[in-house]
């Protein structure tokens, strides 16, 4: 069995935020609840981005820089997202358009809630696992952009971002460790998507779908891994991090009852091995699909890495599917993540005030699903795309038409 895992990820995690403090103040929230929440910021994205243009903005970097014979060789493209613009036409094709991927290509979406991204990347593992050509690569990609709620306290948390890993034989960035996979699933219904421009559900009951899940996708990967235990086998753990203090609160609750672990033990433990997962995700909001690849690459950003590490990594999506796996980091993981700037990238962002923000999230409310012609003024925020899509700046990818159901994209700023 060939070595197999993450080559290359890369996050895109647009160009604005909203202070998360600054909003909890403006909406009349208890800010009480904001050390629970432990969030900082929350990406916001442009009225003329969607699932899609997050999507290719996050892997062009990544298929730029292979060769002519490596890009040739990804014949695999899915896209996992809740952001889905078409009842029956993948997102996917549009990605693979704007990305120049070779036509000899799989490409769909998945979707299942916060899952998705990872059963498309377990999919990609298996298809260059199974594949006889060593050439044989997939591109994974996933991508969603909240519908945010105003006024409430689900709002803060709700991001837009999109993460893209190259999953084939090389993996520079994390060797997954083949087999180790515990699955635990249902169906409840803690949250879910009735209508395109709402989410619904129950937050309590997610909350406890979560934490039934993490316990059952573990028990299960231990009757895999012999000798597998939460504590001692992981170096460092990466969990679906809806909002940082979820993250903590599942960790403390599972430590508490699996391995009747003291307070003072359990907080050097989240320190230690979980903290570092979650400074990306403070910052970034929940991104739904690729939020668990979000706490991966923050993980790998900022922890200690001085030798080969194993990292537990926690997926979850609501209605509910659930999974525990691990991978092996190295230095050279590390390397490679922060060469892709994404730090760098989240510091950049323009800070939107809340008026700025209330005026982007109706400028974006203004694009109905399934309506067949829309235009959009891409001049309508000169303050943010001025500096942002200039000659100097990256080229960035965005939505300027809708015209008989098709989206029509153009690239602003910098060479292409």
């Amino acid at each position: 069995m060939k070595q197999v895992g993450i080559e290359a990820l890369n996050v895109y995690c647009g160009e604005t935020y909203v202070d998360v403090p600054t909003l909890f103040a403006a909406r009349g929230l208890d800010d009480g609840r904001i050390d629970n929440l432990m969030m900082a910021r929350k990406s916001v994205a442009l009225h003329c981005e969607d699932a899609v243009s997050f999507a290719v903005n996050a892997a062009k970097p990544i298929v730029d820089a292979l060769s002519e014979q490596e890009r040739a060789g990804i014949e695999l493209l899915v896209v996992g997202t809740e952001s889905g613009i078409d009842f029956g036409k993948s997102l996917a094709t549009y990605v693979h358009d704007h990305l120049g991927l070779p036509r000899t290509c799989r490409l769909f979406e998945t979707k299942q809630a916060c899952y998705s991204g990872t059963a498309a990347t377990q999919m990609a593992a298996a298809v260059v696992a199974a594949s006889p050509f060593p050439t044989t690569k997939a591109l994974v990609i996933s991508s969603d952009v909240a519908r945010p709620v105003p006024h409430t306290y689900v709002e803060p948390s709700q991001g837009a971002g999109a993460v893209a890993l190259l999953v084939g034989d090389r993996p520079t960035v994390a060797a997954f460790d083949w087999g180790a996979n515990g699955f635990h699933s249902y169906e409840v219904m803690d949250t879910c998507r009735p209508d395109p421009e709402a989410e619904a559900g129950d937050v309590d009951l997610s909350l406890l779908s979560y934490l039934d899940c993490l316990k059952g996708a573990f028990a299960d990967y231990a009757t895999k891994v012999d000798g597998a235990d939460l504590v001692e086998t992981f170096d460092l753990l990466a969990m679906h991090t809806p909002f940082p203090g979820m993250v903590k609160g599942a960790h403390r609750a599972v430590l508490r009852k699996l391995k009747r672990m003291s307070p003072p033990a359990i907080e050097d433990d989240f320190v230690r091995r979980l903290e570092p997962s979650i400074e990306y995700p403070r910052q970034v909001g929940n991104i739904y699909a690729g939020t668990v690849f979000l706490a991966l690459a923050s993980a790998i950003d900022k922890a200690v890495i001085d030798r080969d590490r194993r990292i537990g990594v926690f997926s979850y999506g609501s209605g509910c599917s659930s999974e525990f796996y691990s991978a092996v980091i190295t230095p050279r993981s590390q390397r490679t993540v922060r060469a892709m700037g994404i730090q760098e990238a989240l510091d950049a962002r323009y800070e939107l005030s809340v008026p700025e923000y209330d005026d982007l999230l109706r400028a974006t409310a203004e694009l109905k699903f399934g309506v067949p012609d829309f235009t959009f003024d891409l001049d309508r925020f000169p303050q943010i795309t001025g500096a942002r899509f200039s000659d100097a700046g990256r080229p960035r990818l965005v939505l300027e038409a809708v015209r008989n159901y098709h989206r029509e994209y153009v690239w602003l700023g910098g060479r292409r």
